[in-house]
């Protein structure tokens, strides 16, 4: 199931087929430079289309080595064209550090040359110095600052050709779109809170859902989803997953725990616009959550949690982080099972 969105109205079902992605962060493991990091990532979206998935979406994350990608759009690109069939999203682009127009634009250009494969998802992101870096501040982060980046993003989508400035956030006149959109290019919004399930549901656009939530936490924010949007379900969602193959569990979890507390400890310190200490993480006891709640041990285990997931929110559109080994040769072996023996019996739900 995709869901498409037209500025001023609300995604529609294109159909029922479950939808398994990949979900790439391009992080920086130990024996990584940033180049090898990026290269490998884009060895990931290739074998991913030659393996039987969907699509793969794209992490975007400054001045930090969790994740060596600062530009979703620009890597979705290079990956549009590296590929014939393949789906390729932004999870996300951070809009608060970009001019709305300008993303607009990049993304009328990726969907016209790509014959309709590009998908935006878009984030509020943090409170961190690529505000200050890229001169848009606090204030584009905060959320009524957020709200109107986006509505002039969804403005500068719509078929109207021209699009105008709200005249104090962004003080433009009039000007025409080129390209203008040529179709109802989807949108998603990567939620972590309530305000923003909330301006999701009020833009009727689909949601991204984070690693860090079980299948109850997902459920409850889509009710609230629904709620907000005056009780019509919204469809389309997608929910992202640490995914990881292996002959059983305790190999499965043996190879993650060796690597990933590293890799996690590099998202925790991103510069903050204020230079505050980030809080502290228990980053042994965030990755135990991982391991309990993600598709990680042999193949029946996976397809078992990841049709829990499809059960318990009604969400038809996976997205598998699948580089949390550390090793691409690892990694590339792990998108194959993935692909030969999780994403075939997830074909077959109902």
């Amino acid at each position: 199931m995709t869901a498409e969105h037209r500025a001023g109205a609300g995604p529609v079902d294109t159909g029922p087929a479950l939808q398994i992605d990949l979900f790439l962060l391009a992080g920086q493991f130990p024996s990584f430079t940033h180049a090898e990091a990026l290269r490998a990532a884009t060895n990931y979206a290739i074998l991913a289309e030659q393996a039987g998935f969907d699509g793969v979406w794209l992490a975007e994350h400054h001045f930090s080595n969790y994740g060596t990608c600062p530009s979703a759009v620009t890597m979705a690109g290079y990956l549009l064209g590296r590929t014939t069939r393949l789906r390729v999203g932004t999870a996300a682009a951070i809009l608060p550090t970009r001019h709305p127009i300008a993303l607009a634009e990049e993304t009328a250009l990726l969907d016209a040359v790509s014959g309709g494969r590009f998908d935006l998802g878009v984030a509020r992101g943090g409170p961190w110095i690529d505000l200050q870096v890229f001169g848009t501040g606090l204030d584009r982060y905060r959320m009524d600052g957020f709200t109107a980046g986006l509505d002039l993003l969804l403005a500068g989508l719509s078929s109207a050709g021209t699009v105008r400035g709200d005249g104090q956030r962004f003080p433009f006149p009039e000007v025409a779109m080129v390209p203008v959109a040529g179709r109802d290019i989807p949108v998603w919004i990567a939620a972590t809170s309530t305000p923003t399930v909330t301006l999701a549901a009020a833009r009727a656009l689909p949601l991204l859902l984070g690693m860090h939530d079980d299948d109850d936490a997902k459920a409850a924010m889509l009710r609230a989803h629904t709620a907000a949007a005056s009780g019509s379900p919204i469809p389309g969602h997608a929910s992202a997953h640490l995914a990881y193959v292996a002959d059983t569990v305790e190999e499965a979890e043996a190879t993650l725990r060796h690597v990933m507390p590293g890799w996690l400890a590099a998202a925790g310190g991103q510069p903050r616009i204020d230079r505050s200490a980030p809080p502290r993480r228990d980053l042994t006891g965030y990755l135990e959550r991982l391991l309990a709640i993600h598709p990680v041990g042999p193949p029946a285990r996976c397809v078992q949690r990841l049709a829990a997931t499809v059960a318990a929110t009604g969400t038809r559109r996976l997205l598998l982080m699948v580089e949390g080994d550390g090793d691409p040769r690892r990694t590339l072996a792990n998108i194959e099972r993935l692909g030969r023996e999780v994403v075939p019996p997830l074909r077959r739900l109902p």
